[in-house]
């Protein structure tokens, strides 16, 4: 019979396993262009950054946005539109691009935290609808041709991000930065805090924390940390087009969270990387791709129910006991 480990014991073997799963996950995606097109690992970057900011709201604090690909593609937008139309260096357009999703989420929270399940997730998909409208309508988004041809420049001045590999090494730091971020979020008191009001809101309400508070600034980090996603996505593809700012990508995120597995720190990332490879590899099935994509998905869900990353989790969980 195994022994049974003490919490404390199972609480560093779980930091253990993160820092270890962390090095290795940073190792794959540095060497990964020797074996794999470039383009294709950053886009897979992008969207696991993208699907780690929305795993924060929904994950941590049990928010469900069907909007948030609103934040994803609005900064896509600004950060091309400043890139292209006002010349600014490629940080000063992401950062530029971040904020605007920052201060979208900010007015987004503001009004949406006020409902909670269904009528949370319906507020965000109305709001989300209206940005989507506003990005058709507005003459500097080009309607359905989008922003095209979006220059990469140089950054600070002097690295050319038009170099494939210089491209790579910014979207890898840019993913891996927003990757830490998160997980200290999710690690600190702060976290914690959020934690509690996933699991029961009144019990968090009844201690003196103001729950509306937390649930607002959780929404704007997650909101600011997708802009950043589709502000390098931006700079990748040089285009920001409707396909950012519609309601399918926000599906496409949630599949990826509840693929990887809801409510942990790697699941997204291994969720953006099986949608991502399904997308680019079975392209060739033509039409066909949505319905193999779609019994995948049936299979991964009545195999993993809690995602991958999840069921790998507790199946180490139930070892160690």
């Amino acid at each position: 019979m195994a022994a049974v480990l003490p919490p404390a014991a199972r609480t560093r073997n779980g930091a253990q396993s993160e820092r270890i799963a962390f090095v290795l996950m940073a190792a794959i995606f540095a060497v990964a262009p020797l074996l794999v097109y470039p383009l294709f690992m950053m886009k897979v970057m992008c969207f696991a950054l993208f699907a780690c900011a929305f795993n924060l709201l929904i994950g941590y604090v049990g928010l469900l946005s069907f909007g948030h690909a609103m934040f994803f593609g609005m900064a896509s937008y600004a950060t091309a539109h400043a890139a292209k139309a006002w010349g600014l260096n490629p940080e000063l357009a992401i950062l530029f691009g971040t904020a605007c999703s920052g201060l979208l989420g900010f007015v987004v929270g503001s009004l949406a935290i006020r409902r909670q399940g269904i009528y949370f997730a319906m507020i965000t998909l109305a709001l989300a609808q209206m940005v989507y409208f506003f990005c058709l309508q507005v003459p500097f988004t080009r309607g359905e041709d989008g922003i095209q041809a979006v220059p990469r420049g140089r950054l600070f001045g002097w690295i050319d991000l038009s170099q494939t590999w210089a491209m790579y090494t910014l979207v890898l730091l840019i993913f891996l930065g927003g990757f830490l971020l998160i997980h200290r979020i999710v690690h600190s008191p702060f976290g914690q805090i959020l934690k509690a009001i996933r699991e029961n809101e009144s019990r968090a309400i009844s201690l003196g924390y103001e729950v509306d508070r937390y649930k607002l600034l959780a929404f704007v980090l997650s909101a600011t940390l997708a802009g950043l996603a589709g502000a390098t996505k931006a700079l990748v593809f040089q285009l920001a087009s409707l396909t950012d700012v519609h309601w399918s990508m926000s599906g496409e995120v949630v599949l990826m969270t509840l693929l990887g597995g809801l409510g942990t720190v790697f699941g997204p990332v291994v969720g953006a990387a099986m949608i991502m490879s399904m997308e680019n590899y079975l392209a060739q099935l033509g039409a066909w791709v949505t319905v193999v994509q779609g019994g995948i998905f049936v299979l991964c869900v009545l195999a993993f129910r809690r995602g991958v990353v999840g069921e790998l989790i507790a199946w180490q969980q139930r070892r160690e006991k």
